[in-house]
């Protein structure tokens, strides 16, 4: 146990569908990593279903963290991802704070929106509560619709420009003060990637795929998972941001074609893979 990292996940629990704590626990795990979870929910389904049962756990989040506390455990990482509310947001800064150490990593995933709109259920003032949360993040992941809402700036659709993507990467890294990952863009027609400001450095770094004909729910949860990981093991996030990118294009490459794309994608397939891919970036 020496050296293996610990991570604590936050993040919503579906039991059925592929995202949020199914997808983050399994791949932390298969990077070698010890998962932990502090669940903000429970749901019967994930939220593309037509219908679900839901479990709001934010008066437990605080209990929860206080009784993990007084165990004195040590996390190498915080890992944020789906939060339902703004009253969640702002406790799971606390929590943070109360259960992080000097050296601890966090990595918040600010999900809340895509194709130019917040999700439907969430409250107009979301986005500020997840900048103030991505404020105490060292890394943060979001997508171009994600990035413009937090900074209040108008949504740029497919193909973007370098300088909408710079500008985005540049302002979220003032004000938050963390390396950015920017998910989701497209310079070209026909291509889809990411951007990665690093604090570091200052280098800004993008790797780009060429865009899948089928798009499927939880893709999102599935690369910040790998980022996370590739990450925490190997210390270089351009190059982690490049394996997270590959995974998710291969896993979806492996998924079968099928009605419900909402589902989810078939990355099971490809855990056994993760950690000779981290090695490798790590031994380069």
């Amino acid at each position: 146990m020496k050296d293996q990292k610990r991570v604590l996940a936050i993040h919503d629990l579906c039991c059925v569908g592929k995202c949020s704590l199914t997808t983050a626990i399994p791949i932390l795990s298969a990077a070698g990593m010890e998962a932990c979870a502090l669940p903000t929910a429970v749901f019967s389904t994930h939220t593309a279903f037509p219908t679900f049962t839901f479990l709001d756990l934010t008066d437990e989040l605080t209990r929860m963290a206080s009784a993990v506390k007084e165990h004195q455990f040590h996390f190498d990482a915080f890992y944020t991802g789906y939060l339902g509310t703004a009253a969640q947001a702002a406790i799971v800064k606390d929590i943070i704070a109360l259960l992080k150490s000097e050296d601890s990593c966090v990595i918040v995933d600010p999900v809340m929106a895509d194709n130019g709109s917040l999700y439907k259920h969430l409250t107009p003032d979301f986005p500020q509560e997840m900048l103030l949360l991505s404020a105490h993040a060292d890394v943060i992941t979001p997508n171009v619709t994600e990035a413009a809402l937090m900074l209040g700036k108008p949504y740029m659709p497919a193909p973007q420009t370098e300088e909408y993507v710079r500008s985005l990467l540049t302002e979220l890294h003032e004000k938050t003060g963390a390396s950015v990952v920017l998910t989701s863009i497209c310079l070209h027609e026909g291509d889809i990637g990411c951007a990665c400001l690093d604090r570091e450095t200052g280098a800004v770094t993008y790797t780009f795929q060429p865009k899948e004909p089928t798009s499927y729910h939880g893709t999102g949860d599935v690369f910040a998972s790998v980022l996370c990981a590739a990450y925490m093991q190997s210390g270089k996030l351009a190059k982690s941001m490049e394996v997270a990118a590959t995974f998710v294009r291969d896993a979806i490459q492996t998924t079968e074609e099928q009605p419900s794309l909402w589902y989810g994608i078939r990355f099971e397939d490809l855990l056994s893979e993760l950690q000779p891919r981290i090695k490798e970036i790590i031994s380069n």
